[in-house]
């Protein structure tokens, strides 16, 4: 049996037949199976309970009734040798999902996981324990998968380079109604019914998304560590301010929450009441620590009524925040306190300066970090003292490679960090690839060295001595089947002052 067969379906059942019983008339496991947020003894298993996950009550066609969930965990792909099994209750009031927090492992190393219930096996998934020490890690980076802008075949190809760990950046799914945002793309794929408000409306929403079979590959290759920006809840949504100025934004918004959460391989500590905590760190042994941040739930309403601008005074104040106050000190604590080599902060938004306008005159994006500047620059001081700092960034729908700058306007600043920013998997469509547009792009952003409009990832390898980035892209996703190559390609070597 090889690798991606048993990440099909799993061959093998826990009980004999004699014990089996169905009473789910069809197979609840259509949403796949997930891992996440590893330790060096651990992991999250993840999956919700669906046989007929568009159900147009949310609630994937499952009885009004808790449903045992068997589940296990092995050391080789045929089940041959359980080390850890168990059984949850997936209850109605969570949309019948499930999440186990497995520990008591060994340290750096492959496992495989499944499901059981009611008769029926789930597919099986591969996951890992954290090292310890420094072992070398092959990750991927991505974010923004607008299901009708095209087909996943960026998860598909993500998936078949077996990455141990995928960072997934925000725009998981996305809740505008049928063609509430195709402009730019078309549409080649048609959203459920409605735009996301309710509860139900947002389980629905993640079930048609999870019900694809690329992205349920890309889940079961390798543990997911994953961070919400906007979409997941409204289009430029900034703490508890509704960009469309709705009423019942507050019930709106904790009702997406608890979507996400019970649709993502989360532990039980990221709900803490009206907040999903989703900054947190994740340590591959004393090679890196993933710092990922939150930018959505803590920040302030955006300056100038949002959008791309010119002459916006008001986002260079200093008392503007992003982060807020109790992350920004987790964030420089831990920045502080980190003993890795490598330090990767993943978020969500475009954090290099970003002049939108060929010619004088300066116009950014409000949303992004352009918008938070004095912020901006106090986090890239803290960087500066940091051991090899590496940003990475979702959001912008296109691959960025930029220097970041205590002072972008002055070309003498010393570079503090680079910042990876991945394209979508599928949002806007194909995308392009407009050589004049991108020239013209370069020379207005001299920090920013290579721009793509096409559709992709980022794949990164990190040793001690360095990071070696490629970024992939897709040239069509409105069609099935697309390869994908290396587009371009760096390295970032380890710097003389790393801690080591």
């Amino acid at each position: 049996m090889d690798r991606r067969s048993f990440l099909a379906a799993a061959a093998v059942t826990f009980l004999m037949p004699s014990q089996q019983t169905r009473t789910l008339k069809t197979d609840p496991f259509t949403l796949g199976v997930a891992s996440g947020d590893p330790s060096t003894d651990g992991f999250v298993l993840w999956t919700r309970l669906a046989p007929n996950p568009l159900s147009g009550d949310g609630r994937g066609g499952m009885p009004s009734r808790g449903v045992d969930v068997d589940w296990q965990v092995s050391t080789d792909e045929r089940f041959s040798s359980i080390v850890r099994s168990g059984t949850a209750e997936a209850r109605p009031g969570a949309a019948h999902s499930v999440h186990v927090e497995v520990g008591g492992l060994e340290p750096g190393r492959d496992y495989f996981y499944r499901f059981k219930s009611e008769g029926r096996l789930s597919p099986a998934g591969r996951t890992r324990t954290t090292p310890t020490g420094e072992r070398p890690l092959t990750f991927a980076v991505a974010a923004c998968a607008h299901y009708e802008h095209g087909y996943y075949t960026a998860y598909r190809r993500l998936a078949e380079q077996e990455p141990e760990l995928v960072v997934f950046l925000g725009d998981y799914m996305y809740e505008y109604g049928p063609s509430g945002y195709t402009a730019l793309a078309g549409r080649v794929r048609t959203h459920t019914p409605g735009k996301c408000e309710t509860l139900a409306d947002y389980r629905l929403r993640h079930a048609q998304y999870k019900s694809d079979h690329d992205l349920q590959r890309a889940h079961a290759v390798a543990p997911w560590l994953v961070a919400f920006d906007d979409h997941e809840v409204e289009n430029n949504w900034a703490g508890p301010v509704s960009s469309t100025g709705a009423p019942g934004f507050a019930r709106r918004r904790a009702d997406a929450f608890r979507a996400y959460y019970e649709n993502m391989p989360l532990r039980r500590a990221s709900v803490q009441g009206a907040v999903l905590r989703v900054n947190r760190r994740v340590s591959w042994g004393s090679l890196a620590r993933f710092h990922l941040l939150d930018t959505r739930q803590f920040r302030d309403d955006q300056a100038c009524l949002d959008g791309v601008r010119a002459g916006c005074d008001d986002r260079l104040a200093a008392k503007r925040t992003l982060l807020g106050a109790d992350q920004w000190r987790w964030l420089e604590d831990g920045l502080r306190e980190s003993g890795t080599r490598w330090n990767l902060l993943g978020q969500q938004i475009l954090m290099a300066q970003r002049d939108y306008k060929v010619g004088p005159g300066r116009e950014v994006n409000l949303d992004s970090w352009d918008g938070y500047a004095a912020e901006r620059t106090r986090l890239l001081g803290s960087l500066s003292g940091t051991s090899n700092p590496v940003v990475l960034t979702g959001d912008a729908h296109m691959h960025h490679l930029a220097d970041l700058k205590t002072d972008f306007d002055d070309p003498d600043s010393p570079v503090v960090a680079r910042e990876l920013v991945t394209s979508s998997i599928a949002s806007d469509g194909d995308g392009y690839r407009d050589k004049t547009w991108i020239a013209e792009a370069l020379q207005e952003n001299p920090h920013i060295s290579y721009i793509d409009q096409r559709r992709g990832y980022i794949m990164a390898k990190v040793t001690r001595d360095d990071i070696s980035v490629d970024y992939r892209t897709l040239e069509y996703i409105s069609r099935k089947g697309a390869p994908a190559k290396t587009a371009h390609s760096l390295t970032i070597p380890a710097t003389a002052h790393a801690r080591t």
